[in-house]
């Protein structure tokens, strides 16, 4: 249903948040994709390859908590135009970056971008589930978005690598610049259907709740998030999710584009089934969500995860399926298991939390750095002992969701009052 109570159709709000989904993935994935671009044009090593996608994930941790109270102050609406443009402008700088030839440039411009994601992964599932009316259906517009996310995350890769080629001695900025110009145009379309749309604000401070906080008089409890085990521990494996999930087809990139028996355009399409295969495990996610607990979910993926890395590390990159080496393969299969990590992470973190769940969605959007200190690590490893190696780092923060889905999930703290 897309008309609220008050007769207004919210269709134009909810398609653009569908749209607003589908480039948090396309932005995002582009930043790691052009990875492989800066590796040859501005010769950076393989741990400098991925300081665009540092940059974009340190945006995070210096924007979570700060969207979450611009959110609060001044609403969906206000918060979704300002990211749009945060983003168009920081998309915009990675575009120029290519013809003034400065790697720093690049770098800035993706630190930018990432500021307007942090915001519109703020934005977007609240902002859903409200247009939907809640219940259900709101539940089900997020699952919707989330699944435009997936496809965004599968395009960036894809449209990056065939635009280079089949060499990486071929990839610059420029060639990739088609993607960017993309990006900034459904920037500029989104904000203006925003600009014009009608969006409920029932989350926004009220007059009273501003002038008691103007006043100093707002209300102040001596326990947050925080003062929960589970969900700290909860917090420190979104910290090494995200970076499992960016960090598996970021470095595969970098890694097979750069053999010249296996090229961009190939290794581009793999990444892009990464990518495919989350999508296709949220749907089967949701599909047994109701069925299959949270722990059962993120204990069977982090194993299934860990048995994949181990095969591409031990198998030989000549052993081949066609063209297609066979360790590149199983590093594509793991985006079957890290799509349905990121929800039962959630869910078990936030579980008992009650009235301090808000404030936990901003703690998780800050951690979500670790998509951008986690594959800079491991690729700074990368450069000392091989790519493929390099993964061990991504089979201990596998190890870690075991551990959290098997142990550390357990609400410890169910004395604190959360009404």
């Amino acid at each position: 249903m897309t008309k609220a109570k008050t007769g207004q159709n919210y269709t134009p709000a909810i398609v653009v948040m569908f749209a607003l989904f589908f480039m948090i993935a396309f932005v995002t994935n582009l930043a790691g994709s052009m990875g492989v671009v800066v590796t040859n044009q501005f010769g950076a090593s393989k741990a400098l390859s991925q300081l665009g996608t540092l940059a974009n994930f340190i945006a995070y941790a210096c924007m979570g908590i700060p969207a979450g109270i611009i959110l609060r102050r001044k609403g969906y609406k206000f918060t979704a135009l300002l990211a749009v443009i945060i983003g168009l402008v920081g998309v915009a700088i990675q575009f120029l970056s290519g013809y003034v030839e400065n790697f720093a440039v690049y770098v800035a411009g993706a630190f930018v971008a990432g500021f307007s994601m942090c915001m519109l992964n703020i934005v977007v599932n609240p902002m859903l589930n409200t247009l939907g009316g809640g219940g259900n259906k709101g539940n089900q517009l997020i699952q919707w978005g989330g699944s435009c996310n997936s496809i965004g995350g599968t395009i960036a890769p894809f449209l990056v690598g065939w635009l280079v080629g089949g060499s990486i001695k071929d990839a610059t900025v420029a060639k990739a610049a088609p993607v960017m110009i993309i990006a900034m145009a459904i920037f500029a379309i989104a904000f203006i259907v925003i600009l014009l749309t009608k969006i409920p604000e029932p989350h926004m401070e009220t007059a009273e709740e501003k002038a008691a906080r103007l006043a100093g008089k707002a209300e102040k409890s001596p326990y947050s998030p925080l003062s929960f085990r589970h969900f700290v521990l909860g917090a420190v494996a979104i910290f090494f999710y995200v970076g499992i999930e960016v960090g598996i087809p970021n470095t595969a990139n970098v890694y097979f584009s750069g053999l010249d028996w296996v090229g961009p355009a190939l290794t581009g399409t793999f990444v892009s089934a990464y990518w495919l295969c989350m999508l296709f495990g949220r749907i089967g996610g949701g599909a047994i969500g109701a069925k299959v607990s949270s722990k059962k979910m993120l204990l069977y993926t982090s194993s299934a995860a860990i048995l994949f890395i181990l095969l591409a590390i031990f198998i030989p990159e000549s052993v081949t399926i066609g063209k297609a080496p066979l360790s590149l393969l199983f590093l594509t299969l793991c985006g079957l298991c890290t799509s349905i990590m990121w929800g039962s992470i959630f869910n078990l973190s936030t579980e008992g939390l009650g009235k301090y769940t808000a404030a936990a969605s901003g703690i998780f959007m800050t951690l979500v750095c670790g998509g951008g200190i986690i594959p800079f690590v491991q690729n700074a490893i990368a450069d000392k002992v091989g790519s493929m190696q390099s993964y061990w780092v991504l089979i201990v923060c596998l190890a870690y969701l075991f551990f959290y889905a098997l142990k550390g999930s357990k609400n410890v703290n169910k004395d604190i009052p959360v009404e």
